[in-house]
């Protein structure tokens, strides 16, 4: 019941990796990008939600709306004012170009907030749990964090393939050139992706606030995450992420069960023996 458990709180913290990932998989599915910066954003949007839950007393979810909604104008602006004038055939200025934005940001941050640790409280919320058997309880925050990655993945999904931007989204994913002779604005739409993007960063960001403390220096190791997540599930594919997310929580649960302070090397090696043996990652694409 022990190794149970454990994978079962490898789940639930995969939930909480998936919605670090989701928006990394649309930017790279959709543009081909990888954003550097992607995890000091993430940051930043919890620190965006610190000053209405702090001084407004506000509880942490409801201050996801506005965040989720600033953030996403930020990253449709961020997108046509800059990024857009980085994409061509040349993969390395929009890799350097992020990578820049994830320098200033992260300074940034440490000059205003400094190094001080903070986190969200939820009161109860966060400490409950639901008994199930057999000595095995889960917690109620983490089941809320995964059925919250499972929803923001099922609408992502119907996005792309409901709608007219997600048609659009992928149309100038398959071929951006082609689209424009149908109408699609390129620059447009990569705008509306990035957007996204930072909606799902939103969540994420105050969802991992929530969870544990941050600080500016979180991003690199959110990063990550969201990267090997991306990268186990296949680069492109919203549920093969998910499931890549799932399986990296797994792996750090087990990690640590077999030996304290392994968690995080186990969920890497796994990271390692994917992109070795099957280097385009556990799913097709799909975006």
């Amino acid at each position: 019941m022990e190794w149970l458990d454990t994978i079962i709180q490898g789940v639930l913290l995969g939930g909480l990796y998936a919605l670090f990932a989701i928006g990394l998989s649309i930017t790279y599915g959709v543009m081909r990008v990888v954003n550097i910066g992607h995890g000091d954003f993430l940051v930043l949007a919890a620190y965006l939600a610190l000053w209405p839950v702090m001084q407004m007393q506000l509880n942490p979810f409801l201050a996801i709306l506005p965040v989720a909604a600033l953030m996403f104008c930020l990253g449709y602006s961020l997108q046509r004012i800059l990024l857009n004038r980085t994409i061509g055939p040349n993969p390395l200025a929009p890799l350097l170009a992020t990578f820049g934005l994830s320098i200033i940001l992260r300074n940034g941050l440490q000059q205003v907030f400094h190094s001080d640790s903070r986190s969200f409280q939820i009161g109860a919320l966060g400490t409950d749990s639901i008994a199930v058997g057999g000595g095995i309880a889960i917690g109620l925050f983490p089941l809320i964090v995964f059925a919250t990655a499972i929803a923001l993945t099922v609408l992502v999904s119907l996005l792309f393939t409901h709608t007219r931007i997600g048609i659009a989204l992928r149309a100038t994913s398959d071929d951006a050139e082609t689209a424009g002779l149908m109408g699609i604005r390129a620059r447009h739409t990569y705008g509306i992706a990035l957007a996204i993007s930072f909606a799902l960063i939103a969540v994420g960001g105050v969802f991992a606030g929530i969870r544990t403390t941050f600080t500016p220096e979180s991003g690199p190791a959110a990063l990550l995450y969201a990267f090997e997540a991306v990268v186990i599930g296949g680069m492109g594919s919203l549920w093969g992420t998910f499931a890549g997310a799932v399986i990296l929580g797994v792996a750090q649960t087990l990690g640590a069960k077999i030996a304290i302070g392994i968690g995080i090397l186990a969920g890497h090696l796994v990271f390692l023996a994917v992109l070795f043996f099957k280097p385009t990652g556990l799913f097709a694409r799909t975006l």
